[in-house]
């Protein structure tokens, strides 16, 4: 499978993309605090997006139950130049009234050993430290 993206120059710092659907992503190097995503964070939100999609796939499968989850994604950038990030903790929060904990590890687990790609990739130049954390309502 290909996938491609094409990506236009509007001027400063500012660059638009489309996914291979034609859906717009406006790309920001300049500054942070702006509505646009900066390209490493959005590394970032598709390693937590692509486990997410794995894990919304195997609950339904395995018949666990889950009433919500988060991943929280923590990236820590070298300080030479390229920079690039060489550690990062993912945080996986599960909220329920009675979440079955062996069954989401093993969910956790077959996502990032197994399906998820993109932690295939950040494993060839991170450190990637994993947390679960049980929430009951």
């Amino acid at each position: 499978m290909i996938n491609k993206v094409q990506t236009t120059w509007k001027g400063g710092m500012l660059f638009e993309s489309t996914n291979p659907g034609g859906n717009l992503l406006i790309n920001d190097g300049g500054n942070p605090d702006e509505e646009a995503y900066r390209p490493k964070a959005l590394m970032l939100s598709s390693l937590a997006g692509c486990s997410g999609l794995d894990i919304a796939s195997l609950v339904k499968k395995m018949r666990v139950d889950v009433d919500d989850f988060t991943i929280d994604v923590e990236g820590e950038l070298t300080e030479e130049h390229p920079k690039y990030y060489h550690k990062v903790t993912m945080t996986y929060h599960f909220y329920g009234t009675d979440l079955d904990q062996k069954k989401l590890q093993k969910i956790v687990d077959l996502s990032i050993e197994k399906y998820c790609g993109v932690m295939a990739m950040f494993e060839k130049f991170a450190d990637v430290k994993v947390d679960i954390q049980y929430h009951s309502k």
